[in-house]
């Protein structure tokens, strides 16, 4: 089953939607869940919750890829439970350091003049993105996304640790470039 199909069937709110979607795109979202969370039970839960929340946003949503848009639902719901954890915890991890690496770059306020320029940022950071060799853009996407580990990252793209982090730092300082020359206050 394709992606129309299983859209229409939540557009139908058919309860098959959601087994289609889970069979579909479960271990990938399980993927994204587990990469933040390091809980398969943990993530397990964030799935089901990902599917309660496609349900009942499509309709009135109608997303282009229902890959995409289920990667970033359960992606937001992984890293809302993993902020839960730490305020209880107050520990640090994989997730804290990539975001505080960006923090660099983008700020995390929202304010409402940001809610008004979050298009047009998007649209400076996909031209970015396009604009980065392919294995810069995997690396960037893998640390910054899926928030993959400096130590996994090596070993996935064959480098040192060392040129990870370097080329990280590098990409950091290219985006942030990037951003000012786009008109964007970073």
């Amino acid at each position: 089953m394709d992606d129309n199909q299983i859209i229409a069937l939540f557009l139908a709110q058919d309860e098959k939607a959601i087994q289609a979607a889970q069979r579909q795109y479960g271990a990938y979202c399980f993927a994204i869940a587990n990469g933040i969370l390091n809980d398969p039970g943990a993530a397990e839960e964030c799935v089901n919750d990902a599917w309660l929340k496609c349900w009942q946003s499509i309709p009135p949503q109608r997303p282009r890829s229902l890959k995409d848009y289920a990667g970033r639902i359960v992606r937001n719901l992984a890293l809302s439970v993993r902020r839960a954890d730490a305020a209880q915890k107050r520990g640090g991890g994989q997730v804290a350091l990539a975001l505080d690496e960006l923090s660099e770059v983008v700020s995390g306020g929202d304010t409402p003049e940001g809610a008004l320029d979050r298009q047009a940022f998007r649209a400076a950071l996909d031209g970015f993105l396009a604009g980065l060799p392919e294995r810069d853009r995997k690396l960037f996407l893998r640390r910054y996304w899926y928030l993959d580990g400096t130590q996994e990252l090596a070993k996935r793209f064959r480098m040192s640790r060392t040129n990870v982090t370097t080329t990280l730092h590098r990409l950091r300082v290219k985006l942030r470039a990037h951003l000012e020359q786009e008109g964007f206050e970073v």
